[in-house]
């Protein structure tokens, strides 16, 4: 009989190394469209505050903000965060970038209920996130003495795996209002829009396989929960 648990382990290992692959790819990819530059040069910042005004939106400042990765839309102060790169950046990965954030923006301007759902959600996940390592962790140690504390584990990390799901539509969303007004606002041209395309959906696919091997990993919990309880 096949062991469950050696086919959990196969899959998360299968998805480690896609996620490697995927991040790769990714990085190879902005870094070959870092080269290829925005019609008429138009910079990140320049790119988020066009892309806010054409959609009516005059409440979110567009910022610059340190480290590399560090791009985001955070709701509560409605300000657009774009690291230096992306900021200054006057090529198809700045601007992708910058759009998508902007993205966000124009999502809660509008409601958007994948966004609203997802916001709702950070503070208890922040929390489940802050203890549930260390309440698996516990939760297998006593598994036979006390098994609902592994229990508890479970339900904090499935918690956290619904959030990765919830995050998907968002991210998507997000990318596919950007590629719709950088097209129409001629922000790319014909030759360079397959590019942001790319950028984009290469980006997606890192949320996509973290939500599945998150799911994987709470798989994984529950059968060392129904094995042991």
């Amino acid at each position: 009989m096949f062991d469950n648990t050696l086919f959990y382990w196969i899959i998360f290992g299968l998805l480690m190394l896609l996620s490697f692959i995927v991040s790769r790819a990714l990085q190879s990819y902005f870094n070959k469209c870092s080269k290829i530059l925005t019609n008429e040069g138009v910079t990140g910042k320049e790119v988020a505050e066009k892309m806010l005004y054409d959609n009516g939106i005059y409440d979110v400042k567009v910022v610059s903000t340190g480290g590399l990765l560090t791009d985001h839309y955070n709701p509560a102060n409605k300000t657009i965060n774009l690291s230096y790169e992306v900021y200054n950046g006057n090529s198809v990965t700045a601007a992708a970038v910058a759009a998508h954030e902007t993205g966000h923006a124009v999502q809660h301007a509008h409601s958007y209920i994948w966004l609203s759902l997802r916001s709702k959600m950070v503070p208890t996940v922040n929390i489940a996130s802050r203890w549930m390592q260390w309440i698996l962790l516990a939760g297998m140690l006593l598994v036979n003495i006390f098994p609902y504390l592994l229990l508890v584990g479970i339900a904090l990390f499935a918690l956290t795996t619904l959030f990765s799901f919830i995050t998907l539509p968002v991210e998507i969303n997000a990318s596919r209002r950007a590629l719709v007004w950088m097209n129409s606002s001629n922000i790319t041209t014909p030759q360079t829009h397959p590019n942001a395309e790319k950028c984009l959906r290469l980006a997606a696919y890192t949320y996509v396989i973290a939500a599945l091997s998150s799911l994987a990993t709470l798989l994984y919990y529950i059968l060392i929960y129904s094995r042991r309880s």
